[in-house]
């Protein structure tokens, strides 16, 4: 019997869409994902509030899989021309972030992870400052400034340079903001280790305890990127703070940033290995390189005026940083013997018996003399490198760019 052509065309219509629906569940496995929060409770966003989490979270639009930017080198303003600048803080509500309000030439914005009364908070206390790095690109993608340097909360921390005291402060005040329009993204640790120059590797079957988040990446790697073939290494310096542009920012499309964050939310894996994952695929969302791992005299130069006059150089000045720490320790363990001695003295302890080493009497004066020495000699070399560091050419010169009469850092 003949179906009636009205019959045939409606028919023909719920085939191609029963095809076409499951098609699209088959492309896209992401779409039905629970949503695993991890530690923390998820925090409502306030109606309307940008960059909430949409009906459709974790369904990616057209731009979230756009091909690769093909990112360019910045142009820094002309010299005198200022920045609008902005520190991006990752915080819980019991830390101190007060020494950020003494830097007066800086904005801030401090995401307080773990209180949702707070001006501003991420919607979900999950990936450490991850959440809040995402969420403040998002929310703040249309207005960004010339320069967003996203941290820690805490004011000293031992992965800031040793140069600087450890000082987050002195991270902010010293920072070339030049050097970051130029690099579009800057680490702000020089050092290499630990994360340089061969670190995290994609294909380890056994679980290091140093670096426990290595055997997740590539799985996390292949949902982030799907587009992107898995790389065998992926290095960078720790420890998740750097700054960024707001052209470098502005290359990448904000529905990208929103996928990111709606992976965040809803992985299965836990707070603590979302937030080491991502210490290491910063570098690539923001350069497109797996590995980025800057020589570190040069970082320290063009990026915070410390000129040693190149890698050789620095490593003199480190080879005596290091005899000055060494005979330093050794000072205060022979005033500590001494200390013991005396003591046994006074208790009439001492005799041939006592298990005691006996300093050698007049070599503190020798090591007090040769600290002095050294100290002097360390101390004239880093002022001379930051003597060559607030000359604009050196700066160059170490970095290996060019340079012309009148330009800035």
């Amino acid at each position: 019997m003949l179906l009636p052509r009205r019959s045939v065309l409606f028919f023909g219509f719920c085939f191609f869409l029963v095809l076409f629906l499951t098609t699209r569940n088959l492309s896209q496995p992401w779409a039905n994902v629970q949503q695993v929060v991890g530690l923390g409770d998820v925090i409502d966003s306030p109606a309307g509030k940008t960059g909430s989490r949409s009906a459709t979270a974790g369904q990616p639009d057209q731009d979230s899989f756009a091909s690769q930017p093909k990112f360019v080198p910045g142009i820094p303003n002309p010299p005198g021309q200022n920045y609008s600048k902005v520190v991006v803080l990752s915080q819980t509500k019991e830390e101190d972030t007060s020494w950020v309000d003494q830097l007066t030439d800086w904005q801030s914005a401090k995401y307080v992870v773990d209180d949702s009364s707070a001006p501003l908070h991420p919607p979900a206390n999950k990936g450490h400052e991850v959440m809040v790095y995402l969420t403040y690109i998002i929310d703040h993608y249309d207005k960004l400034p010339d320069v967003a340097v996203f941290m820690h909360a805490h004011k000293t921390a031992w992965h800031n340079d040793p140069l600087l005291n450890g000082d987050s402060s002195q991270v902010l005040r010293r920072l070339s903001l030049d050097r970051v329009i130029r690099e579009g993204y800057m680490n702000t640790r020089c050092a290499g280790g630990p994360g340089c120059p061969d670190w995290m590797h994609l294909g380890a079957a056994e679980e290091n305890e140093f670096k426990q988040e290595e055997v997740m990446l590539a799985r996390s790697w292949g949902e982030l990127f799907p587009d992107e073939p898995i790389p065998s290494v992926l290095a960078q310096p720790c420890c998740a703070q750097f700054a960024l542009s707001g052209q470098r920012i502005r290359s990448i499309p904000r529905a990208r940033f929103i996928f990111y964050r709606d992976w965040l939310l809803s992985t299965a894996l836990s707070d603590f290995i979302t937030g080491r994952v991502w210490e290491y695929i910063w570098q690539f969302v923001f350069t497109g390189k797996h590995s980025v791992c800057p020589v570190e005299s040069v970082c320290l130069c063009d990026g915070y005026g410390f000129c040693f006059g190149g890698p050789d150089e620095f490593d003199a000045y480190r080879s005596l940083e290091s005899q000055q720490n060494e005979l330093r320790n050794s000072l205060e363990n022979w005033d500590s013997l001494s200390e013991d001695i005396e003591s046994a003295r006074e208790k009439d302890e001492l005799n041939e018996s006592t298990p005691l080493e006996v300093p050698e009497v007049g070599q503190n004066s020798q090591m007090i003399r040769e600290l002095a020495k050294l100290e002097k000699n360390v101390t004239d070399i880093l002022n001379a490198a930051i003597e060559r560091g607030n000359n604009p050419k050196y700066r160059a010169q170490e970095a290996g760019r060019p340079w012309n009469e009148g330009d800035g850092f």
